[in-house]
């Protein structure tokens, strides 16, 4: 590991220094790691860098790292302090033996380490048939819960796309209805969905949608929705009419929503007026849509917990 690094180290990264710092003496994860980051000099962003469940990442990319030290039978618990784990005959040796950083892929060559995770991983499906595999990728540089959040990543991206491609194929008053359930489950409107409606296709004066903010419509948002095809981005033009059709309203807030996307001219236009235009493109409507739950069904839910280390070392 090098001084200063500018991102947090990857979960074997953290391999060598665990197990130069147990040569020395007992560790515990929650002592070690701000041993190890004083020591790497790591900056105040990578100390406090945590994963979307609100654990510090060099916390869960250190803990990984020990729980393969202990797979690797380099280190193991201590006798007799609780969640303290020493070095190994074995592990001594090899951090003799075996010069520069200690890599995911050093620990997969040794005898016996795949097959202590594949016991531990059978041992948890015993446990539960449904739970998540704990045994690390090969050659990843990512813990488990990483992974996770990755993949939840790569299924909304599809998510996202599957939402746009269908949009681009529904009827434009229906695209319309949807952007108003979109703003009305976002609270525009309140809990009265009276206050929010989709105009008449006919003499709309370049207005699709109208949210009544308050019960006597005493402040109105006008929508303008355009179901257009990537690559057909939204000009000047386009933004400037609504604008005019704002106006005509003698409105002050607009929400302009396409599927495909906006020039510059258009949202350098909107920045400049004086009405509060907001422009939504197609990746943000999509991010929207799952956000509120338009057009989207959850699937299934998966709770992951962790041992809270603190907790019990609180006497």
């Amino acid at each position: 590991m090098q001084n200063n690094p500018s991102t947090s180290p990857t979960w074997d990264e953290f391999l060598r220094p665990l197990l130069e710092l147990a040569a020395k003496e007992p560790i515990m994860r929650r002592t070690a790691v701000p041993v190890i980051a004083d020591k790497f000099e790591f900056s105040d962003h990578i100390r406090n860098e945590t994963l979307k469940g609100g654990q510090p990442k060099i916390q869960n990319r250190a803990g990984w790292a020990m729980s393969s030290l202990v797979k690797a039978q380099f280190i193991e618990k201590h006798l007799t302090e609780k969640f303290t784990y020493q070095i190994t005959a074995k592990g001594r040796a090899y951090l003799s033996e075996h010069q520069g950083a200690i890599t995911d892929t050093d620990l997969h060559a040794l005898d016996g380490y795949k097959e202590a995770w594949q016991e531990a991983r059978r041992r948890n499906q015993a446990k539960d048939k449904a739970c998540l595999s704990n045994a690390p990728v090969s050659n990843s540089n990512h813990t488990p819960i990483e992974q996770i959040e990755a993949a939840t990543e790569s299924l909304e991206a599809e998510l996202r796309k599957e939402l746009l491609e269908s949009l681009y194929s529904i009827d434009p008053f229906r695209f319309e209805q949807i952007v108003v359930d979109l703003l009305s489950a976002m609270g525009y409107g309140g809990s009265n969905a009276d206050r929010a409606r989709v105009t008449q296709k006919s003499n709309d004066e370049g207005i699709d949608g109208v949210i009544n903010e308050d019960a006597l419509g005493l402040d109105v948002i006008y929508i303008q929705a355009k179901r257009y095809q990537a690559g057909s981005n939204i000009g000047r033009k386009e933004i400037q009419s609504f604008v005019g059709a704002l106006a005509g309203k003698q409105a002050n807030k607009g929400v302009f929503i396409t599927t495909s996307d906006f020039a510059s001219t258009a949202s350098g236009y909107a920045e400049a007026v004086p009405q509060k235009v907001i422009l939504i493109n197609g990746q943000r409507l999509a991010d929207l849509m799952i956000t509120h739950n338009i057009g989207v069904s959850t699937q299934r839910t998966i709770s992951l917990k962790r041992l809270d280390s603190d907790y019990f070392e609180n006497n």
